[in-house]
Parts: structure tokens; C-alpha cells; sequence
């Protein structure tokens, strides 16, 4: 693959579309900054909210801690952080210049009761209108499919700004993700130039390694990532799942450091990298075998979640789990069968582990899937590995990840709906 070529330049900018900054779980900050962007539409202080929110948003907002509030939880801390002290221009990280100074203001604004929470009804997974009012005018804006894609702009009933929902094609934002392939990725990894991806790639090692330190240090959620190296050890293997399970235990919690994410996640974001930089560590590879071994995780984490969706009842670090597998399999110079069968093994054991929100357990699922990934790599280096027809496997790697997005996009959808009944119960 040459620099010059379509599909050189079309990974190089989903990379760029993929890792991005974010302080905080992404669905309550992504409520934040509408909030945020709302009020900068009305140009006055919002005396009430009305936020209309789909499911899969309350059940990945309820159990977090929204950081830099004090401590606040939930969709209505996100919010009410979102009208008093948020920056819309900061994106993900609008709440990344709120001091304690405001942490009294943005408990009184949840405390008033102007936050009305509606549930609503959409196609798509991730959805949500924030409409504010000031004294005299209203403001709304809606924001559908991923994070930051703003579909929807008015003040006073006058549109600014619409773009059509069911035109896939009209989101200027993001590439197309259907030009992603296992094979094309590694080739990718292989030709890339390290100065095209070098700015991106050390950002996420120094933001998600900065989290997985504090996640060992401090006293975060269930403290998952400390308990594994208590109990297990520090070798290889027992860092790279504790680590990672360390940056979740910390970002559920609240910690106010930035993670670079991946597919909307931050999770998935440290997931796919920080066991990846901890066999680097071990192995003693070359910095630039670092960086084309993330490339390699980031990308195969892009692919095998594109077509299960952003949000779904198929937890997405099993994605990354295997992701991370990969980019390990790319350490140690496997051959690009032993990458697939790496992958294979690895959404053959553990895919079906559902996502149930967002909260401290989710280390626990990260610790269980870059287990499932190692150990898939290991599989396949002696010739192990789950045959076609084996329940959800298929005889060639594409294959499977088609029947592992089916998967999560349908067969899992009615769990869907059993966990969010439980969760609103």
C-alpha cells in the first residue's frame, strides 16, 4: 500500500475520526455538550431544560460519575454541569475547565428542579434533543448516531441548521468504515508512514497510560486493576489486563485526566492500547513497532465494531479485547494467520458478554477480554484454533466478524430491552 493510494489516505482519516480526546465517560459529557451548545445557541442563561434522551443513553449515563461536578452521577448532574459551566467548544471535553468553584452553582441548578428527562423514541440507539429556554427565546439542538454529530440546530422555531437522519451519507464527518478489512489493515500498519500517525498514536499512549497510573494509584470503583496485582502478580500478562482494567476503574469513577477514545468509548479507547504498550514494555520492540502495532489495534477495534453499532446489549470492550490481541500478535511478528486466528479465538470465547451501562464493573469485563485475547494469541501460535461451524465461527475471519456484528446489531437486541427494564426498574 502506497502513501499515494485512496484506502492509505481513507484509514489515515478514520484514525483521525476514531481517536479523539475525551474527559469522562462519553454519553453523559456528549449530554453535557449539547447542553453546553444549546445555551451558546440561546445566548442567555437556560431557566429550564427539557432533554429528551433514548435508552441506551440512560442506561450508559446513570451509573457514572461525571467529572469535575463534585462527585455527581447520572444524566441530570451531566446536564446540569453541561448548562452552568460547560465549554461546547471543547467537545468531549467540555467540562475540562470547570473548577470547584462551580461545583456549588452546578448542584443548585440540579437541585431547582428545570431539568425535565424524557425518554425518547428513535431509531437509533444514540439520540438525544436538549432544548433550553431563556427568558424570552428557546434554543434546540439534537445530536444523533455518535457523540458530537450534531444533526440539528433552531432558536425561536427557526432552523440553522438540519441535516438529513436518514441520509447515512450525509454525515461529512466520518469515513466510510466499509472499506476496513483485516488484511488491508496490516498492510496499512506495514506501509504507513510514522510521521503520519506518530502526533495521534503518542497522545493516546501518554493520556491512557496517565490514567491506568492513577487508576493503580488512587481508590477508584471496584479497584479491579489493584485486586489483579495483588492477587496474580506482575507479569506481562497480569499488567496488561490490570492496567487497562485500572484506566476503567479510574474513568468510571470520575477522574478528571483525559483518555484518547475509540468507536465513542474510552474504555475501548485504553483497552485497545494499554495492554499493547505493556507487551512493547516487555518485549523491548522499537518505538515504531509500538505505533504500527496500535495502528493495527485501533483499526481491527474500528472493524469489528462498525457493524455491530456504537451502542448495543454486545459489550464493546470484547471488541477491543480482541483488538488489543492483535496488536500483541503484531509485537511479536506474527504472520497475518496468526492474526486471524488471534481474532477468531478471541470473539469465539467471549463475545455475548453484554454491556449493562456504564460503571466500575466494566474493568471487570476488560480484565476478561484481554484475557480471551491473550489467550487466543497463544492459541493460535501453536496452531489452536475454533473451526468453522463452531457455533458463531466461521472458516475465515471476515465471516465471523459479520456474524459477530449480526450478532450484536440483531440477535442482541431484545436483551437490549430486558436491560434497560431492569436498569429503569
Amino acid at each position: 500500500m502506497k502513501s499515494s493510494d485512496s484506502l492509505y489516505l481513507q484509514y489515515l482519516q478514520i484514525l483521525q475520526e476514531e481517536l479523539i480526546p475525551a474527559m469522562g465517560c462519553t454519553e453523559p459529557i456528549a449530554i453535557a455538550f449539547g447542553a453546553a451548545k444549546a445555551c451558546a445557541v440561546l445566548g442567555e442563561f437556560a431557566q429550564k431544560v427539557d432533554l429528551q434522551v433514548t435508552a441506551n443513553l440512560i442506561k450508559n449515563s446513570k451509573s457514572v460519575v461525571v467529572p469535575n461536578t463534585g462527585g455527581l452521577k447520572g444524566i441530570v448532574a451531566a446536564t446540569a454541569a453541561g448548562i452552568v459551566a460547560g465549554d461546547a467548544d471543547e467537545g468531549l471535553q467540555v467540562l475540562s475547565c470547570v473548577d470547584s468553584s462551580r461545583y456549588n452553582d452546578i448542584q443548585d441548578y440540579l437541585d431547582s428542579g428545570k431539568i425535565n428527562v424524557m425518554l425518547l423514541d428513535s431509531e437509533h440507539t444514540f439520540d438525544m434533543i436538549v432544548t433550553v429556554y431563556g427568558v424570552k427565546s428557546k434554543a434546540t439542538v439534537q445530536i444523533s448516531r455518535y457523540h458530537t454529530n450534531i444533526v440539528l440546530i433552531t432558536k425561536d422555531d427557526e432552523i440553522l441548521f438540519k441535516q438529513d437522519l436518514s441520509d447515512v451519507s450525509a454525515d461529512a464527518n466520518h469515513t466510510d468504515r466499509g472499506c476496513l478489512s483485516i488484511q488491508s489493515i496490516l498492510d496499512f500498519a506495514q506501509a504507513v508512514e510514522i510521521a503520519d500517525i506518530q502526533d495521534l498514536l503518542e497522545q493516546q499512549i501518554t493520556y491512557n497510560s496517565q490514567i491506568a497510573d492513577e487508576g493503580l494509584k488512587g481508590e477508584w470503583g471496584a479497584n479491579i486493576g489493584a485486586t489483579l496485582m495483588q492477587v496474580w502478580g506482575e507479569d506481562v500478562k497480569t499488567r496488561a489486563k490490570a492496567r487497562a482494567s485500572a484506566g476503567s476503574d479510574a474513568r468510571m469513577s470520575g477522574c478528571e485526566l483525559p483518555v484518547m477514545i475509540v468507536t465513542g468509548s474510552g474504555n475501548q479507547g485504553i483497552t485497545v492500547s494499554v495492554p499493547v504498550i505493556e507487551y512493547a514494555k516487555e518485549l523491548g520492540v522499537s518505538h515504531d513497532t509500538l505505533l504500527r502495532a496500535l495502528v493495527v489495534s485501533n483499526l481491527v477495534a474500528v472493524h469489528l465494531k462498525s457493524g455491530i453499532g456504537w451502542l448495543s446489549a454486545y459489550c464493546g470492550v470484547v471488541s477491543a479485547g480482541a483488538a488489543a490481541a492483535a496488536g500483541i500478535a503484531w509485537l511479536h511478528e506474527a504472520d497475518h494467520e496468526v492474526i486471524n486466528q488471534t481474532l477468531i479465538n478471541s470473539l469465539g470465547s467471549v463475545s455475548g458478554i453484554i454491556c449493562d451501562g456504564a460503571k466500575p464493573a466494566c474493568a471487570s469485563k476488560i480484565a476478561a477480554s484481554v484475557e480471551a485475547g491473550i489467550l487466543g494469541f497463544h492459541m493460535a501460535k501453536q496452531g489452536r484454533h475454533f473451526k468453522d461451524g463452531e457455533g458463531i465461527v466461521k472458516g475465515d475471519i471476515e465471516s465471523t466478524i459479520a456474524n459477530v456484528a449480526k450478532l450484536g446489531r440483531d440477535g442482541m437486541r431484545e436483551t437490549d430491552k430486558v436491560i434497560i427494564d431492569m436498569m429503569l426498574d
